[in-house]
């Protein structure tokens, strides 16, 4: 029976032993200043040394021993056994003790309730159907007060085609749909080759981080357009279309309460 779960962990699987990007450990340049990927947007305003730290769907040796390296009790989870290798590797290199647990982000029963002083995600959400589970499960394992910071496909990206036409880049998937995307080309920028990608609306993306028992404190859009360079490539096309946001958000110190959404 087909699994969008095991496509997408066989495909990061395939993307690891392509030391994509994606899969490269620290290097000298991330322990130099490691509030790029630990702290890119200075929302972690607390000192990490002896604090929780879940660094979700982010294998590939650069969060778990970086912020391993700033004192954390770090757990790193992803669906990629090659990728969670990375981790493990890296933290032995380094000295650190890390806990890599392969899992997929929508089903974290291996982890505790209640256990993480802070939760980050860097861009993955794309890879499951539904993100309501996913945003279920972080508030399941996040102390009451804590942190989840998260970075996501923005819709209006996923929706745009990658190429650029004589109109410029145009909208070609429906925002109303369902199932996985189209494949990307090969060599894109904005779509990891071989993987499953789902988009998720707004209403999914922030009302569903309400809903799971988070306040949204803060968003940021990271800018990567620039007008100057070729039309076609990464940065141009960013520089009409945002392709990335990322959230600040607090874990409510009670539970949400259940409620009903009326759709007329």
């Amino acid at each position: 029976m087909f699994s969008v779960h095991d496509h997408n962990r066989d495909a990061w699987d395939e993307l690891a032993r392509q030391h994509v990007p994606l899969a490269r450990p620290a290097g000298e340049k991330e322990f130099a200043k490691p509030q790029f990927i630990i702290n890119p947007f200075g929302w972690v305003d607390f000192e990490l040394r002896g604090r929780k730290v879940l660094c979700l769907a982010a294998g590939g040796g650069k969060h778990s021993v970086l912020f391993a390296a700033a004192g954390a009790e770090t757990t790193v989870v992803d669906i990629s056994p090659v990728m969670l290798d990375l981790d493990r590797k890296a933290a032995a290199e380094h000295g650190f003790k890390v806990n890599a647990v392969e899992a997929s982000m929508d089903n974290l029963a291996a982890l505790p309730d209640a256990h993480f002083d802070l939760v980050v995600q860097p861009v993955s959400t794309c890879y499951v159907p539904d993100i309501a589970l996913v945003y279920r499960e972080i508030a399941r394992v996040t102390a009451p007060g804590g942190l989840y910071i998260s970075q996501h496909k923005q819709p209006g990206s996923l929706q745009t085609s990658l190429r650029i036409s004589p109109l410029g880049y145009t909208l070609v998937e429906p925002y109303y749909r369902s199932g996985p995307l189209p494949p990307a080309p090969d060599g894109s920028a904005l779509r990891e080759s071989g993987t499953l990608e789902f988009m998720h609306r707004w209403d999914e993306l922030l009302g569903g981080l309400c809903r799971a028992g988070f306040v949204i404190e803060d968003t940021f859009e990271p800018r990567h357009g620039d007008s100057s360079t070729p039309p076609g490539g990464f940065r141009h096309r960013c520089w009409f279309i945002p392709p990335y946001i990322a959230f600040k958000a607090r874990r409510k110190m009670s539970a949400p309460m259940e409620r009903k959404l009326v759709v007329p």
